[in-house]
Protein backbone atom coordinates (compact mmCIF):
# COMPACT_ATOMS: atom_id res chain seq x y z
CA UNK A 1 0.00 0.00 0.00
CA UNK A 2 2.75 2.28 0.30
CA UNK A 3 4.76 1.57 -2.48
CA UNK A 4 0.91 2.15 -4.46
CA UNK A 5 0.48 6.07 -2.18
CA UNK A 6 4.36 6.73 -3.13
CA UNK A 7 3.78 5.84 -6.80
CA UNK A 8 0.74 8.02 -7.47
CA UNK A 9 2.32 11.06 -5.41
CA UNK A 10 5.93 10.19 -7.50
CA UNK A 11 3.82 10.77 -11.02
CA UNK A 12 2.14 13.81 -10.04
CA UNK A 13 5.27 15.45 -8.41
CA UNK A 14 7.15 14.47 -11.91
CA UNK A 15 4.41 15.97 -13.71
CA UNK A 16 4.73 18.99 -11.69
CA UNK A 17 8.68 18.94 -11.64
CA UNK A 18 8.94 18.49 -15.42
CA UNK A 19 6.28 21.58 -16.23
CA UNK A 20 8.25 23.51 -13.84
CA UNK A 21 11.15 22.49 -15.61
CA UNK A 22 10.38 23.85 -18.78
CA UNK A 23 8.75 27.56 -17.55
CA UNK A 24 11.48 28.56 -15.72
CA UNK A 25 14.33 27.05 -18.14
CA UNK A 26 15.81 24.74 -16.19
CA UNK A 27 17.22 21.42 -17.54
CA UNK A 28 14.96 19.09 -17.51
CA UNK A 29 15.83 15.46 -15.24
CA UNK A 30 17.76 12.48 -17.10
CA UNK A 31 15.57 9.56 -17.03
CA UNK A 32 15.59 7.45 -13.76
CA UNK A 33 14.72 4.10 -12.96
CA UNK A 34 11.03 3.86 -11.30
CA UNK A 35 13.06 2.40 -8.29
CA UNK A 36 15.08 5.37 -8.12
CA UNK A 37 12.48 7.89 -8.24
CA UNK A 38 10.82 6.22 -5.47
CA UNK A 39 13.79 6.18 -3.45
CA UNK A 40 14.12 9.73 -3.97
CA UNK A 41 10.48 10.52 -3.08
CA UNK A 42 10.30 8.58 0.48
CA UNK A 43 14.00 10.66 1.17
CA UNK A 44 11.55 13.83 0.37
CA UNK A 45 8.81 12.49 3.11
CA UNK A 46 11.08 11.33 5.88
CA UNK A 47 13.64 14.35 5.27
CA UNK A 48 15.93 12.07 4.15
CA UNK A 49 19.66 12.48 2.49
CA UNK A 50 18.59 12.85 -1.27
CA UNK A 51 22.12 12.13 -2.35
CA UNK A 52 22.73 8.63 -0.28
CA UNK A 53 23.50 5.13 -1.85
CA UNK A 54 20.49 3.08 -2.13
CA UNK A 55 21.44 0.01 -0.79
CA UNK A 56 19.19 -3.54 -0.88
CA UNK A 57 17.80 -5.92 1.82
CA UNK A 58 20.66 -6.77 2.54
CA UNK A 59 22.63 -3.64 3.44
CA UNK A 60 24.42 -3.81 -0.20
CA UNK A 61 24.61 -0.79 -2.66
CA UNK A 62 22.56 -0.90 -5.38
CA UNK A 63 22.42 2.36 -6.85
CA UNK A 64 25.22 5.02 -5.82
CA UNK A 65 23.60 8.10 -6.61
CA UNK A 66 19.78 7.70 -7.20
CA UNK A 67 18.13 11.49 -6.70
CA UNK A 68 17.32 13.35 -9.79
CA UNK A 69 19.37 16.54 -10.10
CA UNK A 70 17.53 19.03 -11.26
CA UNK A 71 20.57 21.42 -12.33
CA UNK A 72 19.83 23.96 -9.67
CA UNK A 73 23.00 25.07 -8.03
CA UNK A 74 23.33 26.15 -4.71
CA UNK A 75 25.61 28.61 -2.62
CA UNK A 76 28.32 26.39 -2.76
CA UNK A 77 28.40 25.19 -6.48
CA UNK A 78 26.89 21.73 -5.92
CA UNK A 79 23.92 20.55 -8.05
CA UNK A 80 20.79 19.74 -6.20
CA UNK A 81 17.34 18.96 -6.28
CA UNK A 82 14.46 20.22 -6.47
CA UNK A 83 13.07 21.64 -3.05
CA UNK A 84 10.10 20.14 -1.46
CA UNK A 85 7.21 21.88 -1.53
CA UNK A 86 5.95 20.87 1.79
CA UNK A 87 8.66 21.50 3.47
CA UNK A 88 9.30 24.74 1.48
CA UNK A 89 5.76 25.89 2.59
CA UNK A 90 6.34 25.02 6.56
CA UNK A 91 9.38 26.86 6.76
CA UNK A 92 7.65 30.11 4.70
CA UNK A 93 4.94 30.13 7.25
CA UNK A 94 7.55 29.92 10.18
CA UNK A 95 9.72 32.31 8.70
CA UNK A 96 6.51 35.04 8.85
CA UNK A 97 5.66 33.55 11.74
CA UNK A 98 9.07 34.33 13.78
CA UNK A 99 8.69 38.10 12.25
CA UNK A 100 5.30 38.08 13.79
CA UNK A 101 7.05 37.65 17.16
CA UNK A 102 8.80 41.18 16.38
CA UNK A 103 6.48 42.96 14.83
CA UNK A 104 4.18 43.38 16.54
CA UNK A 105 4.65 40.98 18.99
CA UNK A 106 7.49 41.58 21.20
CA UNK A 107 7.05 45.43 20.38
CA UNK A 108 3.34 45.31 22.19
CA UNK A 109 4.70 43.13 24.94
CA UNK A 110 7.74 45.31 25.65
CA UNK A 111 5.41 48.79 24.88
CA UNK A 112 2.89 47.77 27.67
CA UNK A 113 5.58 47.35 30.32
CA UNK A 114 7.26 50.74 30.08
CA UNK A 115 5.64 54.07 30.99
CA UNK A 116 2.99 55.19 28.40
CA UNK A 117 5.76 58.53 27.77
CA UNK A 118 8.21 55.77 26.24
CA UNK A 119 5.62 53.73 24.45
CA UNK A 120 6.68 54.86 21.13
CA UNK A 121 10.04 54.81 21.88
CA UNK A 122 9.93 50.48 22.33
CA UNK A 123 8.23 50.46 19.06
CA UNK A 124 10.66 52.95 17.22
CA UNK A 125 13.70 50.61 18.48
CA UNK A 126 11.90 47.17 17.28
CA UNK A 127 11.36 48.21 13.79
CA UNK A 128 14.87 50.15 13.59
CA UNK A 129 16.52 46.72 14.50
CA UNK A 130 13.84 45.36 12.26
CA UNK A 131 15.33 47.29 9.53
CA UNK A 132 19.11 48.07 9.99
CA UNK A 133 19.69 43.34 10.90
CA UNK A 134 17.74 42.78 7.05
CA UNK A 135 21.00 45.35 5.86
CA UNK A 136 23.65 43.67 7.97
CA UNK A 137 22.45 39.92 6.95
CA UNK A 138 22.02 40.79 3.44
CA UNK A 139 25.13 42.29 3.06
CA UNK A 140 27.34 39.86 5.75
CA UNK A 141 25.88 38.49 8.03
CA UNK A 142 24.04 35.23 6.28
CA UNK A 143 27.94 34.45 4.80
CA UNK A 144 28.90 35.26 8.55
CA UNK A 145 27.16 31.82 9.97
CA UNK A 146 25.95 29.95 7.07
CA UNK A 147 28.58 30.65 4.65
CA UNK A 148 31.00 28.37 3.48
CA UNK A 149 31.27 24.99 1.75
CA UNK A 150 31.88 22.37 4.86
CA UNK A 151 35.36 22.92 4.94
CA UNK A 152 36.50 24.49 8.23
CA UNK A 153 39.85 25.62 6.74
CA UNK A 154 38.13 28.31 5.45
CA UNK A 155 36.08 30.20 7.69
CA UNK A 156 37.72 33.43 8.83
CA UNK A 157 38.31 32.17 11.84
CA UNK A 158 37.87 28.38 12.54
CA UNK A 159 34.73 27.10 13.63
CA UNK A 160 34.26 30.92 14.83
CA UNK A 161 33.40 32.83 12.11
CA UNK A 162 31.95 31.77 8.60
CA UNK A 163 32.92 33.21 5.00
CA UNK A 164 31.09 36.24 3.86
CA UNK A 165 32.47 36.48 0.71
CA UNK A 166 30.54 33.12 -0.38
CA UNK A 167 27.07 34.48 0.18
CA UNK A 168 28.00 38.45 -0.31
CA UNK A 169 24.83 40.44 -0.80
CA UNK A 170 22.94 36.76 -0.63
CA UNK A 171 25.46 36.34 -3.96
CA UNK A 172 24.81 32.69 -5.20
CA UNK A 173 21.98 32.19 -2.80
CA UNK A 174 18.96 30.87 -4.26
CA UNK A 175 15.75 28.91 -4.27
CA UNK A 176 18.04 25.78 -4.62
CA UNK A 177 18.66 23.73 -1.42
CA UNK A 178 22.00 23.79 0.56
CA UNK A 179 22.67 20.38 1.66
CA UNK A 180 24.53 21.30 4.27
CA UNK A 181 21.57 22.82 6.23
CA UNK A 182 18.57 21.27 4.71
CA UNK A 183 17.95 18.89 1.71
CA UNK A 184 14.53 20.31 0.65
CA UNK A 185 14.30 24.00 1.75
CA UNK A 186 15.46 26.45 -0.51
CA UNK A 187 18.46 27.88 0.81
CA UNK A 188 17.16 31.68 0.46
CA UNK A 189 14.09 30.60 2.47
CA UNK A 190 16.28 29.53 4.73
CA UNK A 191 18.11 32.72 4.80
CA UNK A 192 14.91 34.33 5.67
CA UNK A 193 14.08 32.09 8.36
CA UNK A 194 17.23 33.17 10.07
CA UNK A 195 17.26 36.31 9.26
CA UNK A 196 14.55 36.36 11.74
CA UNK A 197 16.10 35.20 14.42
CA UNK A 198 18.94 37.76 13.91
CA UNK A 199 16.31 40.58 14.09
CA UNK A 200 14.69 39.34 17.09
CA UNK A 201 17.61 38.60 19.25
CA UNK A 202 19.06 42.54 19.59
CA UNK A 203 15.48 43.20 19.76
CA UNK A 204 15.04 41.50 23.48
CA UNK A 205 17.62 43.98 24.81
CA UNK A 206 16.05 46.72 24.03
CA UNK A 207 13.48 45.36 27.53
CA UNK A 208 16.47 46.01 29.74
CA UNK A 209 17.69 49.39 28.71
CA UNK A 210 14.16 50.35 28.10
CA UNK A 211 13.46 54.27 29.01
CA UNK A 212 17.16 55.15 29.29
CA UNK A 213 19.48 54.57 26.14
CA UNK A 214 19.35 57.13 23.17
CA UNK A 215 18.02 55.95 19.96
CA UNK A 216 21.07 57.19 18.23
CA UNK A 217 22.86 55.31 20.63
CA UNK A 218 20.99 52.00 20.18
CA UNK A 219 21.65 52.10 16.33
CA UNK A 220 25.35 51.97 17.05
CA UNK A 221 25.42 49.48 19.88
CA UNK A 222 23.62 47.54 17.87
CA UNK A 223 25.82 47.48 14.81
CA UNK A 224 28.74 46.29 16.69
CA UNK A 225 27.07 44.36 18.84
CA UNK A 226 25.65 42.05 15.39
CA UNK A 227 29.36 41.91 13.96
CA UNK A 228 31.07 40.95 16.91
CA UNK A 229 28.58 38.60 19.17
CA UNK A 230 25.50 37.80 17.17
CA UNK A 231 27.16 36.24 13.63
CA UNK A 232 29.67 35.01 16.01
CA UNK A 233 27.74 33.18 18.36
CA UNK A 234 25.66 31.86 15.46
CA UNK A 235 28.66 30.31 13.43
CA UNK A 236 29.79 28.31 16.48
CA UNK A 237 26.59 26.91 17.45
CA UNK A 238 24.62 26.64 13.61
CA UNK A 239 26.87 26.89 11.38
CA UNK A 240 27.96 23.73 9.55
CA UNK A 241 31.66 23.66 10.90
CA UNK A 242 30.95 25.42 13.95
CA UNK A 243 32.82 25.21 16.92
CA UNK A 244 29.79 24.16 19.01
CA UNK A 245 27.71 22.31 16.75
CA UNK A 246 27.67 18.81 18.47
CA UNK A 247 25.29 17.65 16.29
CA UNK A 248 25.99 18.14 12.58
CA UNK A 249 29.93 18.69 13.10
CA UNK A 250 32.32 15.72 14.11
CA UNK A 251 34.96 18.23 14.61
CA UNK A 252 33.14 20.70 16.87
CA UNK A 253 35.69 21.03 19.95
CA UNK A 254 32.23 21.37 21.89
CA UNK A 255 29.92 18.76 21.38
CA UNK A 256 27.17 20.74 22.32
CA UNK A 257 23.77 21.72 20.43
CA UNK A 258 20.61 23.98 20.37
CA UNK A 259 17.79 23.30 18.57
CA UNK A 260 16.41 27.16 18.14
CA UNK A 261 18.65 29.46 20.23
CA UNK A 262 19.10 29.14 23.84
CA UNK A 263 22.48 30.17 23.52
CA UNK A 264 22.31 32.15 20.24
CA UNK A 265 19.49 34.56 20.66
CA UNK A 266 18.45 34.51 24.68
CA UNK A 267 21.49 33.60 26.86
CA UNK A 268 23.48 36.76 24.17
CA UNK A 269 20.44 39.26 24.68
CA UNK A 270 19.76 38.54 28.10
CA UNK A 271 23.44 38.66 29.14
CA UNK A 272 24.02 41.97 27.20
CA UNK A 273 20.97 43.56 28.64
CA UNK A 274 22.10 43.06 32.00
CA UNK A 275 25.91 44.61 31.10
CA UNK A 276 24.18 47.58 29.36
CA UNK A 277 21.74 48.57 32.06
CA UNK A 278 24.94 48.30 34.98
CA UNK A 279 26.75 50.75 32.51
CA UNK A 280 23.95 52.71 32.16
CA UNK A 281 22.72 52.91 35.30
CA UNK A 282 19.32 52.89 36.90
CA UNK A 283 15.95 55.25 35.48
CA UNK A 284 15.77 58.47 37.00
CA UNK A 285 13.74 58.25 40.58
CA UNK A 286 14.55 54.04 40.36
CA UNK A 287 12.92 52.03 42.10
CA UNK A 288 11.33 54.57 44.33
CA UNK A 289 8.83 55.99 41.35
CA UNK A 290 6.33 54.37 39.88
CA UNK A 291 7.43 52.51 37.10
CA UNK A 292 4.39 50.65 37.10
CA UNK A 293 3.10 49.38 33.01
CA UNK A 294 1.29 51.84 31.58
CA UNK A 295 -0.86 48.54 29.81
CA UNK A 296 -0.85 44.69 30.42
CA UNK A 297 -3.87 44.89 27.89
CA UNK A 298 -0.81 45.59 25.48
CA UNK A 299 1.65 43.32 27.41
CA UNK A 300 -1.14 40.49 27.33
CA UNK A 301 -1.82 40.86 23.76
CA UNK A 302 1.84 40.59 22.91
CA UNK A 303 2.53 37.79 24.82
CA UNK A 304 -0.16 35.76 22.87
CA UNK A 305 1.64 36.56 19.14
CA UNK A 306 4.64 35.95 20.67
CA UNK A 307 3.43 32.63 21.70
CA UNK A 308 2.05 31.67 18.38
CA UNK A 309 4.72 33.38 16.54
CA UNK A 310 7.33 30.94 18.54
CA UNK A 311 5.68 28.05 16.63
CA UNK A 312 7.26 29.04 13.98
CA UNK A 313 10.45 29.84 15.84
CA UNK A 314 10.68 26.37 17.34
CA UNK A 315 8.92 24.33 15.06
CA UNK A 316 10.05 26.15 12.14
CA UNK A 317 14.03 24.99 13.61
CA UNK A 318 13.18 21.57 12.43
CA UNK A 319 13.67 22.95 9.00
CA UNK A 320 11.28 20.35 7.79
CA UNK A 321 7.58 19.40 8.16
CA UNK A 322 9.02 16.63 9.82
CA UNK A 323 8.45 14.34 12.79
CA UNK A 324 11.16 16.66 14.63
CA UNK A 325 9.27 19.31 13.99
CA UNK A 326 6.08 18.26 15.54
CA UNK A 327 8.00 17.01 19.14
CA UNK A 328 9.29 20.24 18.42
CA UNK A 329 5.85 21.79 18.39
CA UNK A 330 4.46 19.47 21.03
CA UNK A 331 6.79 19.95 23.62
CA UNK A 332 7.32 23.86 22.83
CA UNK A 333 3.59 23.90 23.76
CA UNK A 334 3.63 21.76 27.44
CA UNK A 335 6.56 23.71 28.75
CA UNK A 336 5.07 27.34 28.05
CA UNK A 337 1.60 26.11 29.04
CA UNK A 338 2.97 24.88 32.51
CA UNK A 339 5.36 27.58 32.66
CA UNK A 340 2.31 30.18 32.40
CA UNK A 341 0.70 28.37 34.68
CA UNK A 342 3.24 28.07 37.91
CA UNK A 343 4.44 31.84 37.58
CA UNK A 344 1.41 33.05 38.76
CA UNK A 345 0.69 30.28 41.36
CA UNK A 346 4.12 31.78 42.99
CA UNK A 347 2.65 34.92 42.88
CA UNK A 348 -0.20 33.54 44.43
CA UNK A 349 1.33 31.68 46.96
CA UNK A 350 3.97 34.42 47.93
CA UNK A 351 2.41 38.23 47.01
CA UNK A 352 -1.13 36.91 47.82
CA UNK A 353 -2.52 37.95 44.06
CA UNK A 354 -2.19 35.97 40.54
CA UNK A 355 -0.97 38.59 38.34
CA UNK A 356 -1.91 38.78 34.34
CA UNK A 357 2.09 40.11 34.40
CA UNK A 358 2.76 36.35 36.07
CA UNK A 359 0.46 34.40 33.47
CA UNK A 360 2.26 36.35 30.27
CA UNK A 361 6.03 36.48 32.19
CA UNK A 362 5.50 32.54 32.88
CA UNK A 363 4.92 32.08 29.64
CA UNK A 364 7.95 33.84 27.74
CA UNK A 365 10.07 31.98 30.39
CA UNK A 366 8.43 28.60 29.22
CA UNK A 367 8.88 29.57 25.26
CA UNK A 368 12.49 30.66 26.43
CA UNK A 369 13.96 27.61 28.19
CA UNK A 370 12.50 25.04 26.11
CA UNK A 371 13.85 26.34 23.00
CA UNK A 372 17.11 24.92 22.88
CA UNK A 373 15.67 21.65 23.79
CA UNK A 374 12.47 21.22 22.02
CA UNK A 375 13.86 19.60 19.34
CA UNK A 376 15.16 16.64 21.22
CA UNK A 377 13.38 16.44 24.78
CA UNK A 378 10.76 13.84 25.20
CA UNK A 379 7.44 15.35 26.54
CA UNK A 380 8.00 14.33 30.22
CA UNK A 381 10.96 16.64 29.97
CA UNK A 382 8.79 19.48 28.80
CA UNK A 383 7.32 19.33 31.82
CA UNK A 384 10.23 19.30 33.89
CA UNK A 385 11.54 22.67 32.20
CA UNK A 386 8.22 24.28 32.45
CA UNK A 387 8.25 24.21 35.93
CA UNK A 388 12.09 24.65 36.94
CA UNK A 389 12.29 27.40 34.51
CA UNK A 390 8.81 29.23 36.47
CA UNK A 391 10.11 28.76 39.88
CA UNK A 392 13.62 30.14 39.07
CA UNK A 393 13.26 32.97 36.53
CA UNK A 394 10.41 34.10 38.88
CA UNK A 395 12.61 34.26 41.89
CA UNK A 396 15.23 36.23 40.27
CA UNK A 397 12.42 38.55 39.23
CA UNK A 398 10.70 39.13 42.25
CA UNK A 399 13.98 38.61 45.14
CA UNK A 400 17.26 38.83 43.24
CA UNK A 401 16.45 42.03 41.37
CA UNK A 402 15.36 43.87 44.45
CA UNK A 403 17.96 42.55 46.86
CA UNK A 404 20.87 43.63 44.10
CA UNK A 405 18.81 46.51 42.99
CA UNK A 406 20.41 46.32 39.38
CA UNK A 407 17.67 48.27 36.92
CA UNK A 408 16.71 45.39 34.53
CA UNK A 409 13.48 47.53 33.24
CA UNK A 410 11.74 44.74 31.62
CA UNK A 411 13.28 41.72 32.93
CA UNK A 412 15.05 40.95 29.98
CA UNK A 413 18.10 39.44 32.00
CA UNK A 414 15.89 37.50 34.53
CA UNK A 415 13.73 35.68 31.88
CA UNK A 416 16.02 35.33 28.82
CA UNK A 417 19.06 35.25 30.10
CA UNK A 418 18.56 32.90 33.26
CA UNK A 419 15.72 31.00 31.38
CA UNK A 420 18.12 30.39 28.27
CA UNK A 421 20.61 29.56 30.69
CA UNK A 422 18.91 26.85 32.46
CA UNK A 423 17.09 25.86 28.93
CA UNK A 424 20.96 25.13 27.61
CA UNK A 425 21.84 22.77 30.79
CA UNK A 426 18.77 20.87 31.15
CA UNK A 427 18.77 20.29 27.30
CA UNK A 428 21.65 18.59 28.67
CA UNK A 429 19.70 16.61 30.94
CA UNK A 430 17.08 15.96 29.24
CA UNK A 431 17.73 15.08 25.53
CA UNK A 432 16.89 11.49 24.21
CA UNK A 433 17.64 9.43 21.60
CA UNK A 434 14.27 8.48 20.79
CA UNK A 435 13.40 12.11 19.72
CA UNK A 436 15.89 12.78 17.58
CA UNK A 437 17.60 10.05 15.39
CA UNK A 438 20.36 12.77 14.21
CA UNK A 439 21.47 12.40 17.67
CA UNK A 440 23.39 9.33 16.71
CA UNK A 441 25.54 10.69 13.84
CA UNK A 442 28.09 12.72 16.40
CA UNK A 443 26.92 12.39 19.59
CA UNK A 444 26.85 8.63 20.39
CA UNK A 445 28.96 8.85 23.79
CA UNK A 446 27.25 12.50 24.37
CA UNK A 447 23.42 11.30 24.49
CA UNK A 448 23.03 8.11 27.16
CA UNK A 449 19.60 8.79 28.13
CA UNK A 450 20.60 9.60 31.50
CA UNK A 451 19.99 13.07 33.19
CA UNK A 452 23.56 13.24 33.99
CA UNK A 453 24.41 11.93 30.80
CA UNK A 454 27.87 13.35 29.51
CA UNK A 455 25.76 15.80 27.37
CA UNK A 456 25.30 18.05 30.10
CA UNK A 457 29.00 18.73 30.51
CA UNK A 458 29.04 20.08 26.83
CA UNK A 459 26.39 22.27 27.44
CA UNK A 460 27.90 23.78 30.51
CA UNK A 461 30.68 24.19 28.66
CA UNK A 462 28.74 26.24 26.06
CA UNK A 463 27.11 28.44 28.39
CA UNK A 464 31.09 29.36 29.74
CA UNK A 465 32.15 30.20 25.77
CA UNK A 466 28.81 31.83 25.35
CA UNK A 467 29.61 34.27 28.70
CA UNK A 468 32.92 34.72 27.53
CA UNK A 469 31.76 36.09 24.37
CA UNK A 470 29.27 38.21 25.46
CA UNK A 471 30.24 39.51 29.01
CA UNK A 472 33.49 41.49 27.41
CA UNK A 473 32.36 41.92 24.21
CA UNK A 474 29.46 44.35 25.99
CA UNK A 475 31.74 46.23 28.30
CA UNK A 476 33.90 46.85 25.12
CA UNK A 477 30.90 47.97 22.30
CA UNK A 478 29.11 49.85 25.33
CA UNK A 479 32.36 52.64 25.85
CA UNK A 480 32.79 52.44 22.22
CA UNK A 481 29.26 53.61 21.42
CA UNK A 482 29.50 56.19 24.35
CA UNK A 483 32.99 57.24 23.11
CA UNK A 484 31.26 58.17 19.78
CA UNK A 485 27.33 59.40 20.58
CA UNK A 486 26.58 59.00 24.13
CA UNK A 487 24.68 56.43 25.82
CA UNK A 488 21.65 58.50 27.55
CA UNK A 489 19.56 61.24 26.90
CA UNK A 490 19.70 64.33 29.54
CA UNK A 491 17.72 64.22 32.63
CA UNK A 492 15.29 66.50 31.10
CA UNK A 493 14.76 64.79 28.22
CA UNK A 494 14.11 61.80 30.27
CA UNK A 495 12.04 62.62 32.95
CA UNK A 496 9.62 63.87 29.78
CA UNK A 497 9.81 60.85 28.29
CA UNK A 498 11.75 59.85 24.62
CA UNK A 499 8.50 59.71 22.51
CA UNK A 500 8.04 63.31 21.89
CA UNK A 501 12.01 64.54 22.62
CA UNK A 502 13.73 61.81 20.03
CA UNK A 503 10.57 60.85 17.57
CA UNK A 504 8.55 64.15 17.56
CA UNK A 505 5.18 61.88 18.55
CA UNK A 506 3.12 60.68 21.02
CA UNK A 507 1.52 57.69 21.83
CA UNK A 508 -1.58 59.11 23.73
CA UNK A 509 -3.23 61.97 23.68
CA UNK A 510 -5.66 63.30 26.39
Amino acid sequence: MKRIILTIALMATAAFASMSARADGTNTPPPASTEQRLESLEAYISNGDPTAPLKDTNGNVVVTSPIINSGLQNSTGATVNYPGAGHNAWLLTSTALVLFMTLPGLALFYGGLVRRKNVLSVLAQCFLITGLVTILWVFVGYGMIFGGTGDMTKDWVKGIVGDPKVCWMMNNVTSAPNGNYSYWVSENVLAMFQLMFAIITPALIVGSIAERMKFKAIFVFITLWMFVVYFTQGHMVWGINGLMNGVWNAGAKIKAMDFAGGTVVHMTSGYTGLVLCLILGKRLGFPKGNFTPHSLVLTYIGTGMLWVGWYGFNSGSAVAGDVIAANAFTTTTIATAIASFVWPMCDWLFRGKPTVLGFCSGAVAGLVAITPACGYVTPQGAIVIGIAVAVICWFMVNKVKGWLGYDDALDTFGVHAIGGTLGAIMTGMFARNAVNANLATNLKAYVTDHVFQPLVWEQVKAVGVTLALVIPSTIILAYITKLFVGLRPTEEVEMAGLDVAEHGEEGYHG
